[in-house]
């Protein structure tokens, strides 16, 4: 289980550092996310039976939310607001896994997808892709592509997947 405090901690110093501040289009990356997670404007039970609203926000102990009932309307300044901080997460597990440098060195185009790949899977199913990595580290899109839809997620989420692909080709 991840420790949410040391977490916050984190993610604080490297939004300090340069985090906002690259070429991804973070309003495209939520548009994106919008289609892909969908985006409820109120608490409902995931898959798993757990409160969340937004753009698939998990809500936590620390969240104002927490203890509220499903139904409870959420604004859309704080849907905005915790999306922010998962794709802050999202960008420094991509940092993460890739190397802060080298994921910042990618064409945007690559880094949204590798987030948006990341907001659904998580790092350690991520991290297994390892001829898709290997590819992207080559700077070989195609061959990443072609590695990306040899997968279980590629099969299990097959129209995300397959957008997420499609513009990984045409990098």
């Amino acid at each position: 289980m991840i420790n949410l405090k040391k977490l916050k901690r984190m993610l604080g110093k490297v939004q300090q550092s340069t985090l906002r501040n690259r070429s991804m289009n973070r309003e495209n990356v939520f548009e994106t996310l919008k289609i892909d997670e969908g985006v409820k404007y109120e608490i409902y039970l995931d898959h798993l039976g757990y409160p969340t609203f937004g753009v698939g926000h998990l809500v936590t102990t620390s969240d104002p939310e927490h203890g509220q009932d499903v139904g409870t309307e959420i604004s859309k300044e704080r849907v905005w607001e915790c999306f922010e901080t998962d794709l802050d997460t999202s960008i420094f597990e991509c940092e993460a896994l890739y190397e802060e440098r080298t994921f910042r060195d990618f064409p945007s185009e690559v880094q949204e997808i590798l987030v948006n790949m990341m907001f659904n899977m998580g790092r350690t199913r991520l991290s297994k892709f390892k001829k898709m990595n290997a590819a992207l580290i080559d700077g070989d899109w195609k061959e990443a592509a072609k590695e990306g839809r040899d997968s279980r997620w590629y099969r299990q989420v097959t129209n995300r997947a397959e957008r997420l692909m499609t513009r990984m080709e045409n990098v």
